[in-house]
């Protein structure tokens, strides 16, 4: 009996603090959550091979190099602007890498290294462009698209199409996977262990300043449930080939970004310039700096995905960084919950937004669906991310925190 009124008394607190986040627009992640489980839901009723672990190892995979991308457009979206050369971008690096590599001769890392540079440096001339001229990002990354996508077709050349050594380093980037059991668990260990560590150094830090932090049965609970998918996504891929290199890649890249966003200085000052420019300027910040830094990272991360999704076909060619890559890219990070007004959002939206968007994909192929009604449906999404990113903007404004 004392049993059950505990218990109901804790659903009851549940659902109160389940109200207040919601009338406050402070709901996170739970609602890409829901919509990624209903999505996967529905397509594992249509075929019962969605949820196999062979199906959910690719799905893991394909979300990547996309992924990569994802991540960089979530930087330069906090600063409330939109990079639209990523596509161009990641294409241009991939044909450097290709017409370096195979064409030349030139060693396969060295090649890397310069396809990721020229990304690097193609962000940093749009970056100070627009930091400098102060022309809104779209406009100076739109003119970016059409010319390092004029770029890479002139590298091209004439032959149009360059295949790649299938047993090289980028081959091997989404083709390798370590089918010892260890290594999956391994880093799912890891993962959660991390978790907690951060978590609870945030809470002591917090609680010897005053500030508000979160209880120690709080993060025990979160970092259980962390734990608790980790070790589920780690059994079903041992059950097929393994730890996929490219998610272990990805997941690297993203928690050390995250890092980067959330526990440094410089990540402060991104959240700052997203909460208004001329604020943060007049409180001396170097917008200049922030906001080129930003630009450099998002094209270090499109030439980053871009090798990627061409380690995926083993090929370069002159459509790579065209189609719908660019629309999946900024759709990831909004429908993960990164916000288009700026100063709110993390890199592990892009995750959760990539995996919507490759769930559609993957169910959509799996069950024989037309295309048309593939982009139908990731539109549909988007827009209901957008409504809500904009119905949660209002109620933080109506609480005062926005």
């Amino acid at each position: 009996m004392v049993k059950g009124k505990r218990f109901a008394r804790a659903v009851e607190g549940w659902v109160a603090v389940f109200r207040r986040k919601l009338s406050a627009g402070e709901l996170g992640s739970l609602p890409v959550v829901l919509v990624l489980a209903a999505i996967w839901i529905v397509f594992q009723s249509l075929n019962p091979n969605f949820l196999s672990p062979r199906n959910l190892s690719n799905l893991s995979v394909d979300i990547v190099g996309t992924g990569l991308i994802a991540v960089g457009i979530v930087f330069v979206l906090l600063l409330g602007e939109l990079d639209l050369s990523v596509g161009s971008i990641s294409g241009l690096a991939a044909a450097i890498f290709a017409v370096l590599n195979v064409n030349n001769g030139v060693p396969e890392w060295l090649a890397l290294i310069v396809a990721v540079l020229a990304g690097t440096v193609a962000g940093t001339v749009q970056g100070y462009s627009f930091a400098r001229t102060r022309v809104p990002a779209f406009v100076v990354t739109l003119a970016g698209l059409l010319t390092w996508n004029g770029l890479m077709l002139s590298i091209l050349g004439t032959s149009g199409t360059v295949n790649l050594d299938e047993n090289g380093l980028i081959a091997k980037l989404t083709s390798h996977y370590f089918t010892n059991d260890v290594a999956a668990y391994g880093v799912a260990t890891v993962g959660a262990g991390l978790v907690f560590l951060v978590s609870y150094q945030d809470r002591r830090r917090r609680r010897a300043v005053g500030m508000p932090h979160r209880s120690l049965r709080s993060i025990v609970v979160r970092t259980g449930v962390l734990a608790g998918i980790a070790f589920a996504a780690a059994y079903v891929l041992n059950r097929f080939q393994g730890l996929p290199l490219a998610l272990l890649i990805f997941l690297v890249v993203v928690a050390g970004l995250d890092i980067l966003l959330r526990r440094t200085h410089y990540g402060r000052q991104v959240y700052a310039l997203g909460g208004g420019v001329e604020a943060a300027r007049r409180a001396s910040l170097s917008v200049t700096r922030v906001q080129t830094a930003v630009l450099a990272i998002s094209g270090t991360m499109a030439a980053v995905g871009g090798l990627f999704l061409a380690s995926r076909i083993t090929s370069v060619s002159q459509s790579s960084g065209s189609g719908v890559l660019l629309l999946n890219a900024i759709a990831a990070a909004v429908i993960g919950g990164t916000s288009l007004f700026g100063g709110r959002g993390t890199t592990w939206s892009a995750v959760l937004g990539m995996l919507v968007i490759q769930s559609i994909a993957s169910g959509m192929a799996i069950t024989d669906t037309p295309a048309a009604v593939q982009f139908m449906i990731t539109g549909g999404v988007l827009f209901a991310a957008v409504v809500i990113d904009s119905l949660s903007r209002r109620s933080q404004e109506a609480h005062g925190r926005a």
